[in-house]
């Protein structure tokens, strides 16, 4: 099978279909931060933690001054290493550990972010996640044949300016399509 042609999904966003019933990804938005031969790796950005970010701030031993960014909430980026800390951010400042996704968006990992957050000193949009979701060579591909995922180019103000609970329609409504329209196919017969 000839690859060259692979189109990786990088900067992008994927939404569940409404058929997909599995509780981790049922309604989600996921913005792949990697995608290539080697799998994928997303973060869910509307699914919430039961926790806000000043509560990161206090299992870090970080103190904050920022009252702002205490109460901003945390996200469950996904199934994977979900004690981890992953921080999806407009780019600008110099972090330890950044993965530039695209010309706008980075993510970071490392505690030099968060520590630049607490004291309102951080990058200027944000989203804290704690796990990712990952993919495994050929997963997505094989997940996206199947009618699992919808692709919808990436929108900055999905990610950051519009509600949590809006954002599955909105992401989906970038490219026209009216997410709660779509059903589930009818069996294969």
């Amino acid at each position: 099978m000839d690859m060259s042609g692979e189109t990786y999904l990088n900067n992008q966003f994927i939404i569940a279909m409404p058929a997909l019933t599995d509780p981790i990804f049922f309604h989600t938005v996921t913005y792949l931060c990697q995608h290539n031969e080697e799998g994928a790796l997303g973060i869910v950005i509307n699914r919430l933690a039961n926790m806000k970010l000043g509560e990161i701030f206090k299992q870090m031993n970080i103190s904050a001054t920022s009252e702002a960014a205490a109460n901003m909430p945390v996200f469950t980026g996904g199934p994977v290493q979900q004690q981890r800390g992953f921080v999806l951010h407009t780019n600008g400042g110099s972090w330890d550990m950044t993965m530039a996704v695209s010309d706008s968006i980075s993510l970071t990992t490392s505690r030099d972010v968060i520590e630049a957050i607490a004291v309102g000193e951080g990058p200027e949009q944000y989203l804290v996640a704690l796990g990712y979701a990952g993919w495994s060579e050929g997963q997505l591909e094989k997940e996206m044949l199947n009618n699992t995922w919808l692709n919808t180019p990436f929108g900055k103000q999905v990610l950051f300016d519009t509600s949590i609970n809006m954002r599955w329609t909105a992401a989906a409504g970038q490219i026209g399509i009216d997410i709660n329209q779509l059903t589930a196919p009818a069996g294969h017969g």
